[in-house]
């Protein structure tokens, strides 16, 4: 079965044939040609990713030029349609020496699949989702798929897969950095029903990976993927889900700390069929500090799902309340967003092994602040911590909830500043909720032995560090200077962040 939820961006290029005999050159005018890139010889693209590629003079390059959290200008996009088309996008751009983004879905908080003057390689149009086996749950999706696409295609199977709280976002990053959804106390982390996975590494090669095949690697791509290669599909055990019970609670949480404290223990203390986000808004205009906690019951039981969700009215004063009993699909439903740059491009990222009264005391001073526009809380336990730490490259299974928190551009020393006092408090993070760059936030992400072990196989997969955009894992061996690295939100100047992951 496949959905393809996005028609495929077309280039509105003049459509002549340059030559005779060429049948995938094309013409541009004078004035498109002249605004091609210095940084690359576009005549050097191979024929058969002519009709694939985006050009700054293209119509359908404001489509595809940004993210959505981040602005870029690449020189080139190129909207690879199948493994053969990435293979021949990576070697051309290595041929170049140009930078290499690789974009699945394009929203992620803190990648970089975008860039300036470098050569996007854009999976968009691989975007096939398949049941290959519905009595073993058995499903193949491609990286491109955006995950409520995925979801609407599961259900008439009665499967499901955990993806996160937003259907926009692209299968490839996800299934390749975690994957911390409304189902994670019930059935884990998306990569931990990743069972095997196409590649193109950075010499060229296709190779299919799993658990007897080329394990190391992986191991590797089941966290920290996006280092190692370009994932082309990926191989899930998905589960049968019917109904789900899904409710949002507004309170007034003036009173902060006392609040988190108890969303928190209500939380560790529900059954693990309850998987509860939490978002925190400060106080504006007269109006107090709100948080809005959506709750999910991962079953149709609606007598269980009553009683497992009426706690939570206990938390706080409740200003509204709503719950229904729908599809899973539905509530991931993608909506139709133009990538244009517009989200907020700073945040921080941490795991917390509890909500104590200490950390939520730093995060109550935050929110008076009025500097700190959302902290937003998930919880984890449950299933996540089912899976023992050294199966794959994520390690962080006793930590009970992820936290992170954005702000403006403006705001970033304050953002810092707050953080600070936060740090001492967290136990890890999640490498995509996180958009300071620095290496030193890699042994938050992953803590010793986990990143000598990368940096091993970086050494083996990708010598030469073709993958190194967003939080670079070095090949082992060489200086640890991350591309980008001038690009952190905060700069290392301003991290204000100690190295070491808190512990």
């Amino acid at each position: 079965m496949s959905d393809h939820g996005h028609e495929p961006l077309l280039g509105t290029f003049t459509r002549e044939r340059a030559r005779s005999g060429a049948g995938t050159a094309l013409t541009r005018s004078a004035v498109a040609l002249a605004r091609r890139h210095d940084t690359l010889d576009y005549d050097a693209l191979p024929p058969s990713l002519a009709r694939k590629a985006i050009e700054p003079g293209d119509r359908a390059y404001d489509d595809v030029r940004h993210t959505y959290t981040r602005t870029g200008s690449p020189a080139l996009v190129i909207q690879a349609e199948n493994a053969d088309d990435v293979a021949a996008a990576l070697a051309y751009a290595r041929g170049q020496h140009a930078e290499i983004a690789v974009r699945s879905g394009g929203h992620g908080i803190s990648g970089r699949s975008t860039n300036n003057g470098g050569v996007v390689i854009d999976l968009s149009r691989m975007n096939a989702v398949q049941v290959l086996d519905r009595a073993a749950g058995r499903i193949r999706v491609e990286p491109g798929a955006r995950w409520g696409h995925v979801a609407r295609a599961l259900a008439p199977y009665g499967l499901a897969m955990s993806s996160g709280d937003y259907g926009d976002v692209g299968v490839g990053g996800l299934a390749t950095a975690g994957g911390l959804g409304y189902l994670a106390r019930r059935h884990g982390l998306t990569i931990d029903h990743v069972t095997a996975a196409e590649i193109v590494v950075a010499d060229g090669r296709r190779l299919r990976v799993d658990a007897e095949h080329h394990a190391d690697l992986f191991w590797a791509i089941r966290g920290a993927g996006g280092n190692f290669g370009v994932v082309t599909a990926f191989e899930l055990d998905a589960y049968e889900l019917g109904d789900v019970a899904y409710a949002t609670i507004t309170v007034d949480a003036t009173g902060t700390a006392g609040f988190l404290v108890e969303w928190a223990r209500l939380v560790e203390r529900a059954p693990r069929e309850i998987t509860s986000f939490l978002s925190l808004f400060p106080a504006r205009r007269g109006a107090p500090v709100t948080a809005r906690i959506t709750l999910v019951y991962a079953g149709d039981d609606v007598e269980a799902a009553q009683s497992a969700l009426s706690p939570f009215l206990g938390a706080g004063p409740v200003l509204h309340q709503q719950a229904q009993l729908v599809p899973y699909h539905l509530i991931v439903t993608p909506p139709e967003n133009r990538h244009q740059g517009h989200g907020l491009e700073n945040t921080r990222s941490g795991l917390l092994e509890h909500l104590t009264p200490e950390a939520a005391g730093v995060i109550e001073e935050m929110m008076r602040s009025g500097d700190i526009p959302i902290v937003q809380f998930r919880s984890m336990g449950g299933a996540v911590h089912d899976v023992p730490a050294d199966v794959m490259a994520w390690p962080h299974r006793t930590q009970q909830f992820s936290v992170l928190a954005a702000a403006t551009p403006s705001r970033v020393p304050a953002l810092n500043a707050s953080w600070a006092r936060l740090y001492p408090h967290l136990n890890g993070m999640y490498l995509s909720f996180e958009t300071d760059t620095h290496p030193d936030r890699l042994l938050d992400a992953f803590p010793e032995p986990v990143l000598t072990r990368l940096r091993a196989l970086k050494a083996e997969w990708d010598p030469d560090d073709v993958f190194n955009r967003n939080f670079n894992i070095t090949p082992a061996g060489a200086e640890e200077t991350p591309a980008g690295a001038e690009e952190t939100a905060a700069g290392a100047e301003e991290a204000a962040v100690p190295a070491g992951g808190g512990r």
